[in-house]
């Protein structure tokens, strides 16, 4: 009787478990191409800043939980590194596959770049602008993200 109960047992942590392991890896953020992106995903954080961290938990909360973070000395070779122009800075660089994506950009805009995959450096929004993702304070109207073409030159990706 001992045996046959430690059967049942084992057999509902089996099925629990697996279920668990179903069930948890499909996590869907409503964001479909950071669901479905496997690459790396880096965020190098300026060490002065205490939003960076804020807006590493936003992406791992909302959008991509596979996300390394790295706290960063020296930003600027971080950005000269990735191409990220001088006039598109802010106080982070997120690495995503080939792209850079520069400061608190939301992630519909990282999500459209995914999705469209267009043959840009990356994206950026400048500044800290209060209100987006990571930042405190209320949003004063449109973030405009820009795209950042291979030498540098950038145009309006998007507002939202």
């Amino acid at each position: 009787m001992a045996k046959k109960k430690y059967i049942w047992i084992i057999g509902i942590l089996i099925i629990v478990g697996v279920l668990y392991f179903i069930l948890g890896s499909n996590r869907a953020t409503g964001f479909a191409a950071l669901d479905n992106f496997n690459n790396e995903i880096t965020i190098y954080n300026s060490l002065s800043c205490g939003c960076c961290g804020l807006y590493a938990e936003y992406f791992k909360k909302k959008g991509n939980s596979d996300v390394m973070v790295i706290n960063s000395e020296d930003m600027d070779e971080i950005r000269e590194r990735y191409g990220v122009p001088s006039r598109m800075e802010s106080c982070h660089t997120t690495i995503i596959g080939d792209y850079f994506v520069e400061g608190h950009i939301p992630l519909e805009a990282v999500n459209k770049l995914l999705e469209e995959k267009p043959d840009i450096a990356g994206i950026a929004m400048p500044g800290m602008p209060s209100g987006s993702p990571g930042m405190p304070g209320v949003k004063r109207g449109d973030f405009v993200i820009y795209a950042v073409d291979y030498e540098g030159s950038y145009k309006e990706f998007m507002r939202i």
